[in-house]
């Protein structure tokens, strides 16, 4: 079995637990700068899969690949510390605001920059939109097979991969040829923990803009060890017209978003005694909740 050359598509998302009143710009965007961020969550699991690929055939490489704000390179580091060999960000002022058609746009475009893969990972979707629908648009565009909801490798070849999906109402084992992309479900295993060793190998990777703040210590540091840059792209890098980026490439608008709080209206205290438990039994089915 040939090494793979694996992309994983990963996404530095809004903490949608998080949500106040300022989480939403008068444009319709999302205010990034007063919300806590996180590692999209799927994205983990796609990661997961990914290094476990690269585990099962030995020489394979993981690149991933993100679009986002400087900041974004928080999760660059992250993916580092847990075993991807390469980290790659498509950041400009002109990417903001993107909706899906927009952003797989410009993450087709870069793809075709990296240009050799076998596989492409991304989460099934982001906690931000839950659209799950930039990753088949992107494939779209690259015009190569997808197959979503991935949550196994079963087997894999020089040129085709067979894979076991997770649906609504059951279980489906897929084969596709490669190159393709891939989704992958939450259901998915979960992403291995940073690795110390590689922690230490990273903690001072950065981006072409953190670099551009950073002391005579950093520099010099960047300059011995060049697997320590965080590569950066923008508009122009990816050749990405800009007409199809950000606000003037999206035709959905969000009008407005709602942060929902449920809270119970009444509570009630049980003890583990045998009457207690019977008591709520039959509340239960009194209300025909259960039964």
């Amino acid at each position: 079995m040939r090494p793979l050359k694996i992309v994983v598509l990963v996404k530095q998302v809004p903490d949608t637990r998080n949500l106040g009143s300022d989480a939403m710009k008068p444009d319709g965007t999302v205010n990034r700068a007063k919300i806590p961020t996180i590692f999209n969550p799927d994205d983990l699991h796609a990661l997961e899969m990914a290094l476990s690929l690269k585990d099962r055939v030995p020489g394979s490489q993981v690149t991933v690949l993100t679009m986002g704000p400087p900041k974004a390179a928080d999760i660059m580091r992250d993916s580092l510390y847990r075993g991807a060999d390469k980290a790659i960000m498509i950041s400009d002022r002109r990417f903001g605001g993107s909706d899906t058609l927009a952003t797989s746009y410009a993450i087709a475009q870069a793809l075709k920059k990296i240009g050799d893969y076998d596989i492409v990972m991304g989460g099934r979707q982001a906690i931000d939109g839950d659209t799950a629908q930039v990753g088949p648009q992107t494939a779209e565009k690259l015009g190569i097979p997808q197959v979503t909801y991935a949550i196994e490798v079963l087997d894999i070849t020089d040129d085709k991969i067979t894979v076991k999906r997770k649906l609504d109402k059951g279980i489906e084992v897929v084969e596709a040829p490669m190159p393709l992309l891939m989704t992958v479900h939450g259901a998915a295993p979960e992403a291995r923990m940073p690795i110390a060793k590689l922690v230490m190998k990273y903690k001072y990777a950065r981006s072409k803009t953190e670099m551009a703040k950073a002391d005579d210590f950093l520099k010099q540091l960047h300059q011995e060890r060049p697997y320590l840059t965080i590569e950066e792209w923008n508009v122009e890098d990816i050749k990405a017209d800009p007409n199809k980026i950000g606000l003037p490439g999206s035709p959905t608008k969000v009008k407005s978003i709602e942060n929902v709080v449920f809270t119970a209206t009444e509570s009630k205290v049980l003890t583990d005694s045998d009457a207690d438990v019977e008591s709520v039994i039959l509340e239960l089915l009194e209300h025909h909740t259960i039964g």
